[in-house]
């Protein structure tokens, strides 16, 4: 896995040359901030403090990471300061392209036979954050700042007429019928069924029409990497 992370990050060296300049403090590289992500998912980190702490006597990580023993480890805080940068030049997209380009150098990849499918993902917004559009700021003082008491009952709540405080994007969705309702977006795999690898992945709105809306751009981004994906597989929501 570090050999394709490695290689992919060389070829994105242009961005990161635009993205950082040469005058002032050095800045953690992007390079290690974009495989400590990758860690951080695959490991199933709960937070990116946690991670931090663990990088201090984490020998594989280290490794991973290309960071000597004496090295120390960086604060959490690095990843909200260049989060926003990274996202302004699209590097994860174009980290991920780069990745898929060497499975199908590889021959890893068919293109033929492809499967689409949905997942909602947890905003991180309260559902006491979840309000009328119209409603005025409260002059009340909670009696938890940091989880305050919110008393829904009785009210009817939508996407129409209410929205989070504190995420306005996100959407109050729920996988099905018995399944709680949670302030989420929407997020669309396309799926290469010989190997079962992640082709494309996009993120959309929970509008309760997202599945359907999606196809066609998940298609055509398909198309311009040289993928025809025929037949596609999809669960209902996709009819």
């Amino acid at each position: 896995m570090k050999r394709f992370a490695d290689r992919a990050l060389v070829e994105l060296s242009p961005t990161f040359d635009a993205m950082y300049g040469t005058a002032g403090r050095p800045s953690i590289p992007p390079e290690r901030l974009l495989k400590a992500s990758l860690l951080i998912s695959l490991y199933s980190v709960r937070s990116e403090r946690a991670f931090c702490e663990q990088l201090n006597y984490d020998l594989l990580w280290r490794w991973f990471l290309d960071m000597s023993l004496m090295e120390p480890s960086f604060d959490q805080s690095t990843f909200s300061k260049n989060r926003g940068r990274l996202l302004k030049h699209v590097v994860a997209q174009q980290f991920f392209d780069e990745i898929v380009r060497q499975a199908e150098a590889l021959g890893l990849l068919s293109d033929e036979h492809f499967t689409v499918d949905g997942t909602l993902i947890e905003a991180a917004a309260s559902l006491k954050s979840f309000k009328a559009k119209d409603q005025p700021p409260s002059d009340t003082r909670p009696d938890d700042p940091g989880n305050p008491t919110v008393n829904f009952r009785g009210e009817k709540r939508s996407n129409v007429t209410h929205q989070s405080t504190t995420d306005p994007e996100a959407r109050l969705a729920k996988k099905g019928r018995g399944f709680e309702s949670k302030l989420a977006y929407l997020g669309h795999a396309l799926m290469e069924n010989r190997h079962g690898l992640l082709v494309d992945f996009q993120l959309t709105h929970a509008t309760g029409t997202a599945e359907r809306d999606v196809v066609p751009q998940l298609l055509y981004d398909a198309k311009l990497r040289g993928f025809h994906p025929r037949p596609l597989g999809a669960d209902k929501a996709y009819d």
